[in-house]
């Protein structure tokens, strides 16, 4: 069998990234894997106010699947396991869950952090890109 990925595998996520769109700046901040867990915070804001904010996650569970387990602002806990993880890529799915079902990151070539959400929202397909860039 193969083994199982680890939470030490999924290190080329850490650092801070950041995105602008439409007057709102989203900052992902995951720290280096230490002791079996990353965790991280995304903080959504405009000039002048917080619209969101989110503490999370990875580690492994009691089976030793690395699961990333989400607590947004204004919403219940959540926890997606790790389906599928490569050297620059992990995918996390839960299919009970309302929105999203699926949570995705992948490291592109150009340095460039693509994190996705995707899942079913009131019966439609729905799919949310976030392109971030590496902050010093």
């Amino acid at each position: 069998t193969e083994a199982k990925p680890t939470v030490a595998a999924l290190g080329w996520l850490a650092g801070t990234w950041s995105l602008e769109r439409n007057g709102r700046v989203t900052t992902e901040r995951w720290t280096p894997p230490a002791g079996g867990v990353m965790i991280g915070t995304s903080h959504t804001f405009t000039k002048d106010r917080t619209v969101e904010y989110e503490f999370i996650l990875i580690r492994a569970d009691a089976s030793g699947t690395v699961v990333y387990v989400a607590k947004p602002s204004g919403q219940p806990e959540a926890t997606f396991k790790l389906v599928r993880a490569s050297e620059r890529a992990a995918v996390f799915e839960n299919p009970q869950h309302d929105y999203p079902q699926k949570i995705s990151y992948e490291l592109k070539a150009d340095g460039t952090l693509l994190a996705a959400i995707d899942g079913a929202r009131n019966g439609k397909a729905r799919r949310v890109e976030f392109l971030y860039r590496r902050q010093p």
